[in-house]
């Protein structure tokens, strides 16, 4: 095993102070930097599912198992990880204590700046090839990425400077990320004519249209995908097939809808796109592992909502 680098050991700790200072109690916190949260964890749980969106993540301490897209990611102390596309994430926190929490910063991704950075950027010399490129990437970070995190946590301490300031560090951190060995996962997901970008065109139609019913060849006129590469790509980067994935995201929406806006079981299903309430009630308990009434009475009783 290699000696620890000492850039890295200082920009960890750094980072660490800063977020035990931030975070003096366990929570999750969205921050006045568009799209960038801070997470505290000290006590174990069952494993959390959520419909996410495109992030970049760092682990400042402990470690965390995700299935997302069909495969089973653990990423620990100074490891990055980048989501490129919006998907279902089922994860929990390993061992967590109040002597040693998980802490965790993360980024959500602008795919509009990835696809203006990379016009402006030379293509790679060599690449993963497309039937290779999961809609995971685990690294080890580096320093020019721990030292992006640790000024955007000094920028919290300047509230009258973020305005200005933190569009121009989102940036840099987008293209440092492109350049990192994430850089290829987030090419291939966001240029476009390539398969991939296509089956992330097919997500988002999916994502606006999820409460319609959906046609698979629809579907695959839309992206100018047959419709037998469609599915196959498709469950190569979600780990779902397009049906799957309209059923977990309108499941996800209904949940979202209970908890937060305390739509009724019958109202909600009928949102977002059930016809059933059964059938609603019957896959909703698959996902979920519980009927909608008894899971949001325990997540209210959790939260104190």
């Amino acid at each position: 095993m290699s000696p620890p680098n000492p850039k890295i050991t200082l920009l960890h700790d750094a980072i660490r102070s800063k977020l035990l200072c931030l975070l003096p109690e366990p929570r999750l916190q969205e921050t006045p930097i568009e799209g960038f949260h801070l997470a505290r964890r000290e006590e174990s749980s069952a494993p959390e599912s959520c419909f996410e969106k495109p992030l970049a993540g760092l682990v400042v301490q402990g470690t965390k198992h995700s299935l997302i897209g069909g495969r089973e990611y653990v990423y620990t102390t100074n490891q990055s990880i980048v989501s490129g596309l919006d998907v279902p994430i089922t994860s929990h926190v390993v061992n967590p204590s109040r002597e040693e929490p998980f802490l965790f910063l993360y980024l959500y991704l602008d795919r509009r700046l990835v696809a203006a950075l990379l016009e402006e950027m030379p293509p790679p010399a060599e690449t993963t090839p497309e039937d290779e490129i999961a809609g995971v990437s685990v690294a080890d970070a580096d320093p020019d990425i721990l030292a992006m995190f640790l000024r955007l946590l000094e920028l919290l301490e300047k509230p009258e400077q973020i305005r200005i300031r933190a569009p121009m560090m989102l940036r840099e951190l987008h293209y440092l990320l492109l350049v990192s060995p994430h850089g290829d996962l987030l090419r291939r997901l966001n240029t476009p004519g390539t398969r991939n970008n296509q089956v992330v065109q097919a997500v988002n139609w999916i994502r606006r249209n999820y409460r319609m019913p959906l046609r698979i060849e629809t579907l695959a006129r839309q992206v100018n995908m047959s419709t037998a590469n469609l599915h196959r790509r498709f469950k190569l980067l979600t780990g779902l097939s397009p049906l799957q994935y309209q059923k977990q995201l309108r499941l996800h929406e209904a949940r979202r809808l209970m908890l937060f806006e305390n739509e009724r079981v019958s109202d909600a299903a009928f949102t977002v796109g059930y016809e059933s309430v059964t059938q609603f009630n019957r896959e909703y308990k698959r996902i979920f592992g519980e009927p909608p009434l008894r899971d949001m009475n325990r997540r209210r009783a959790a939260s104190g909502l």
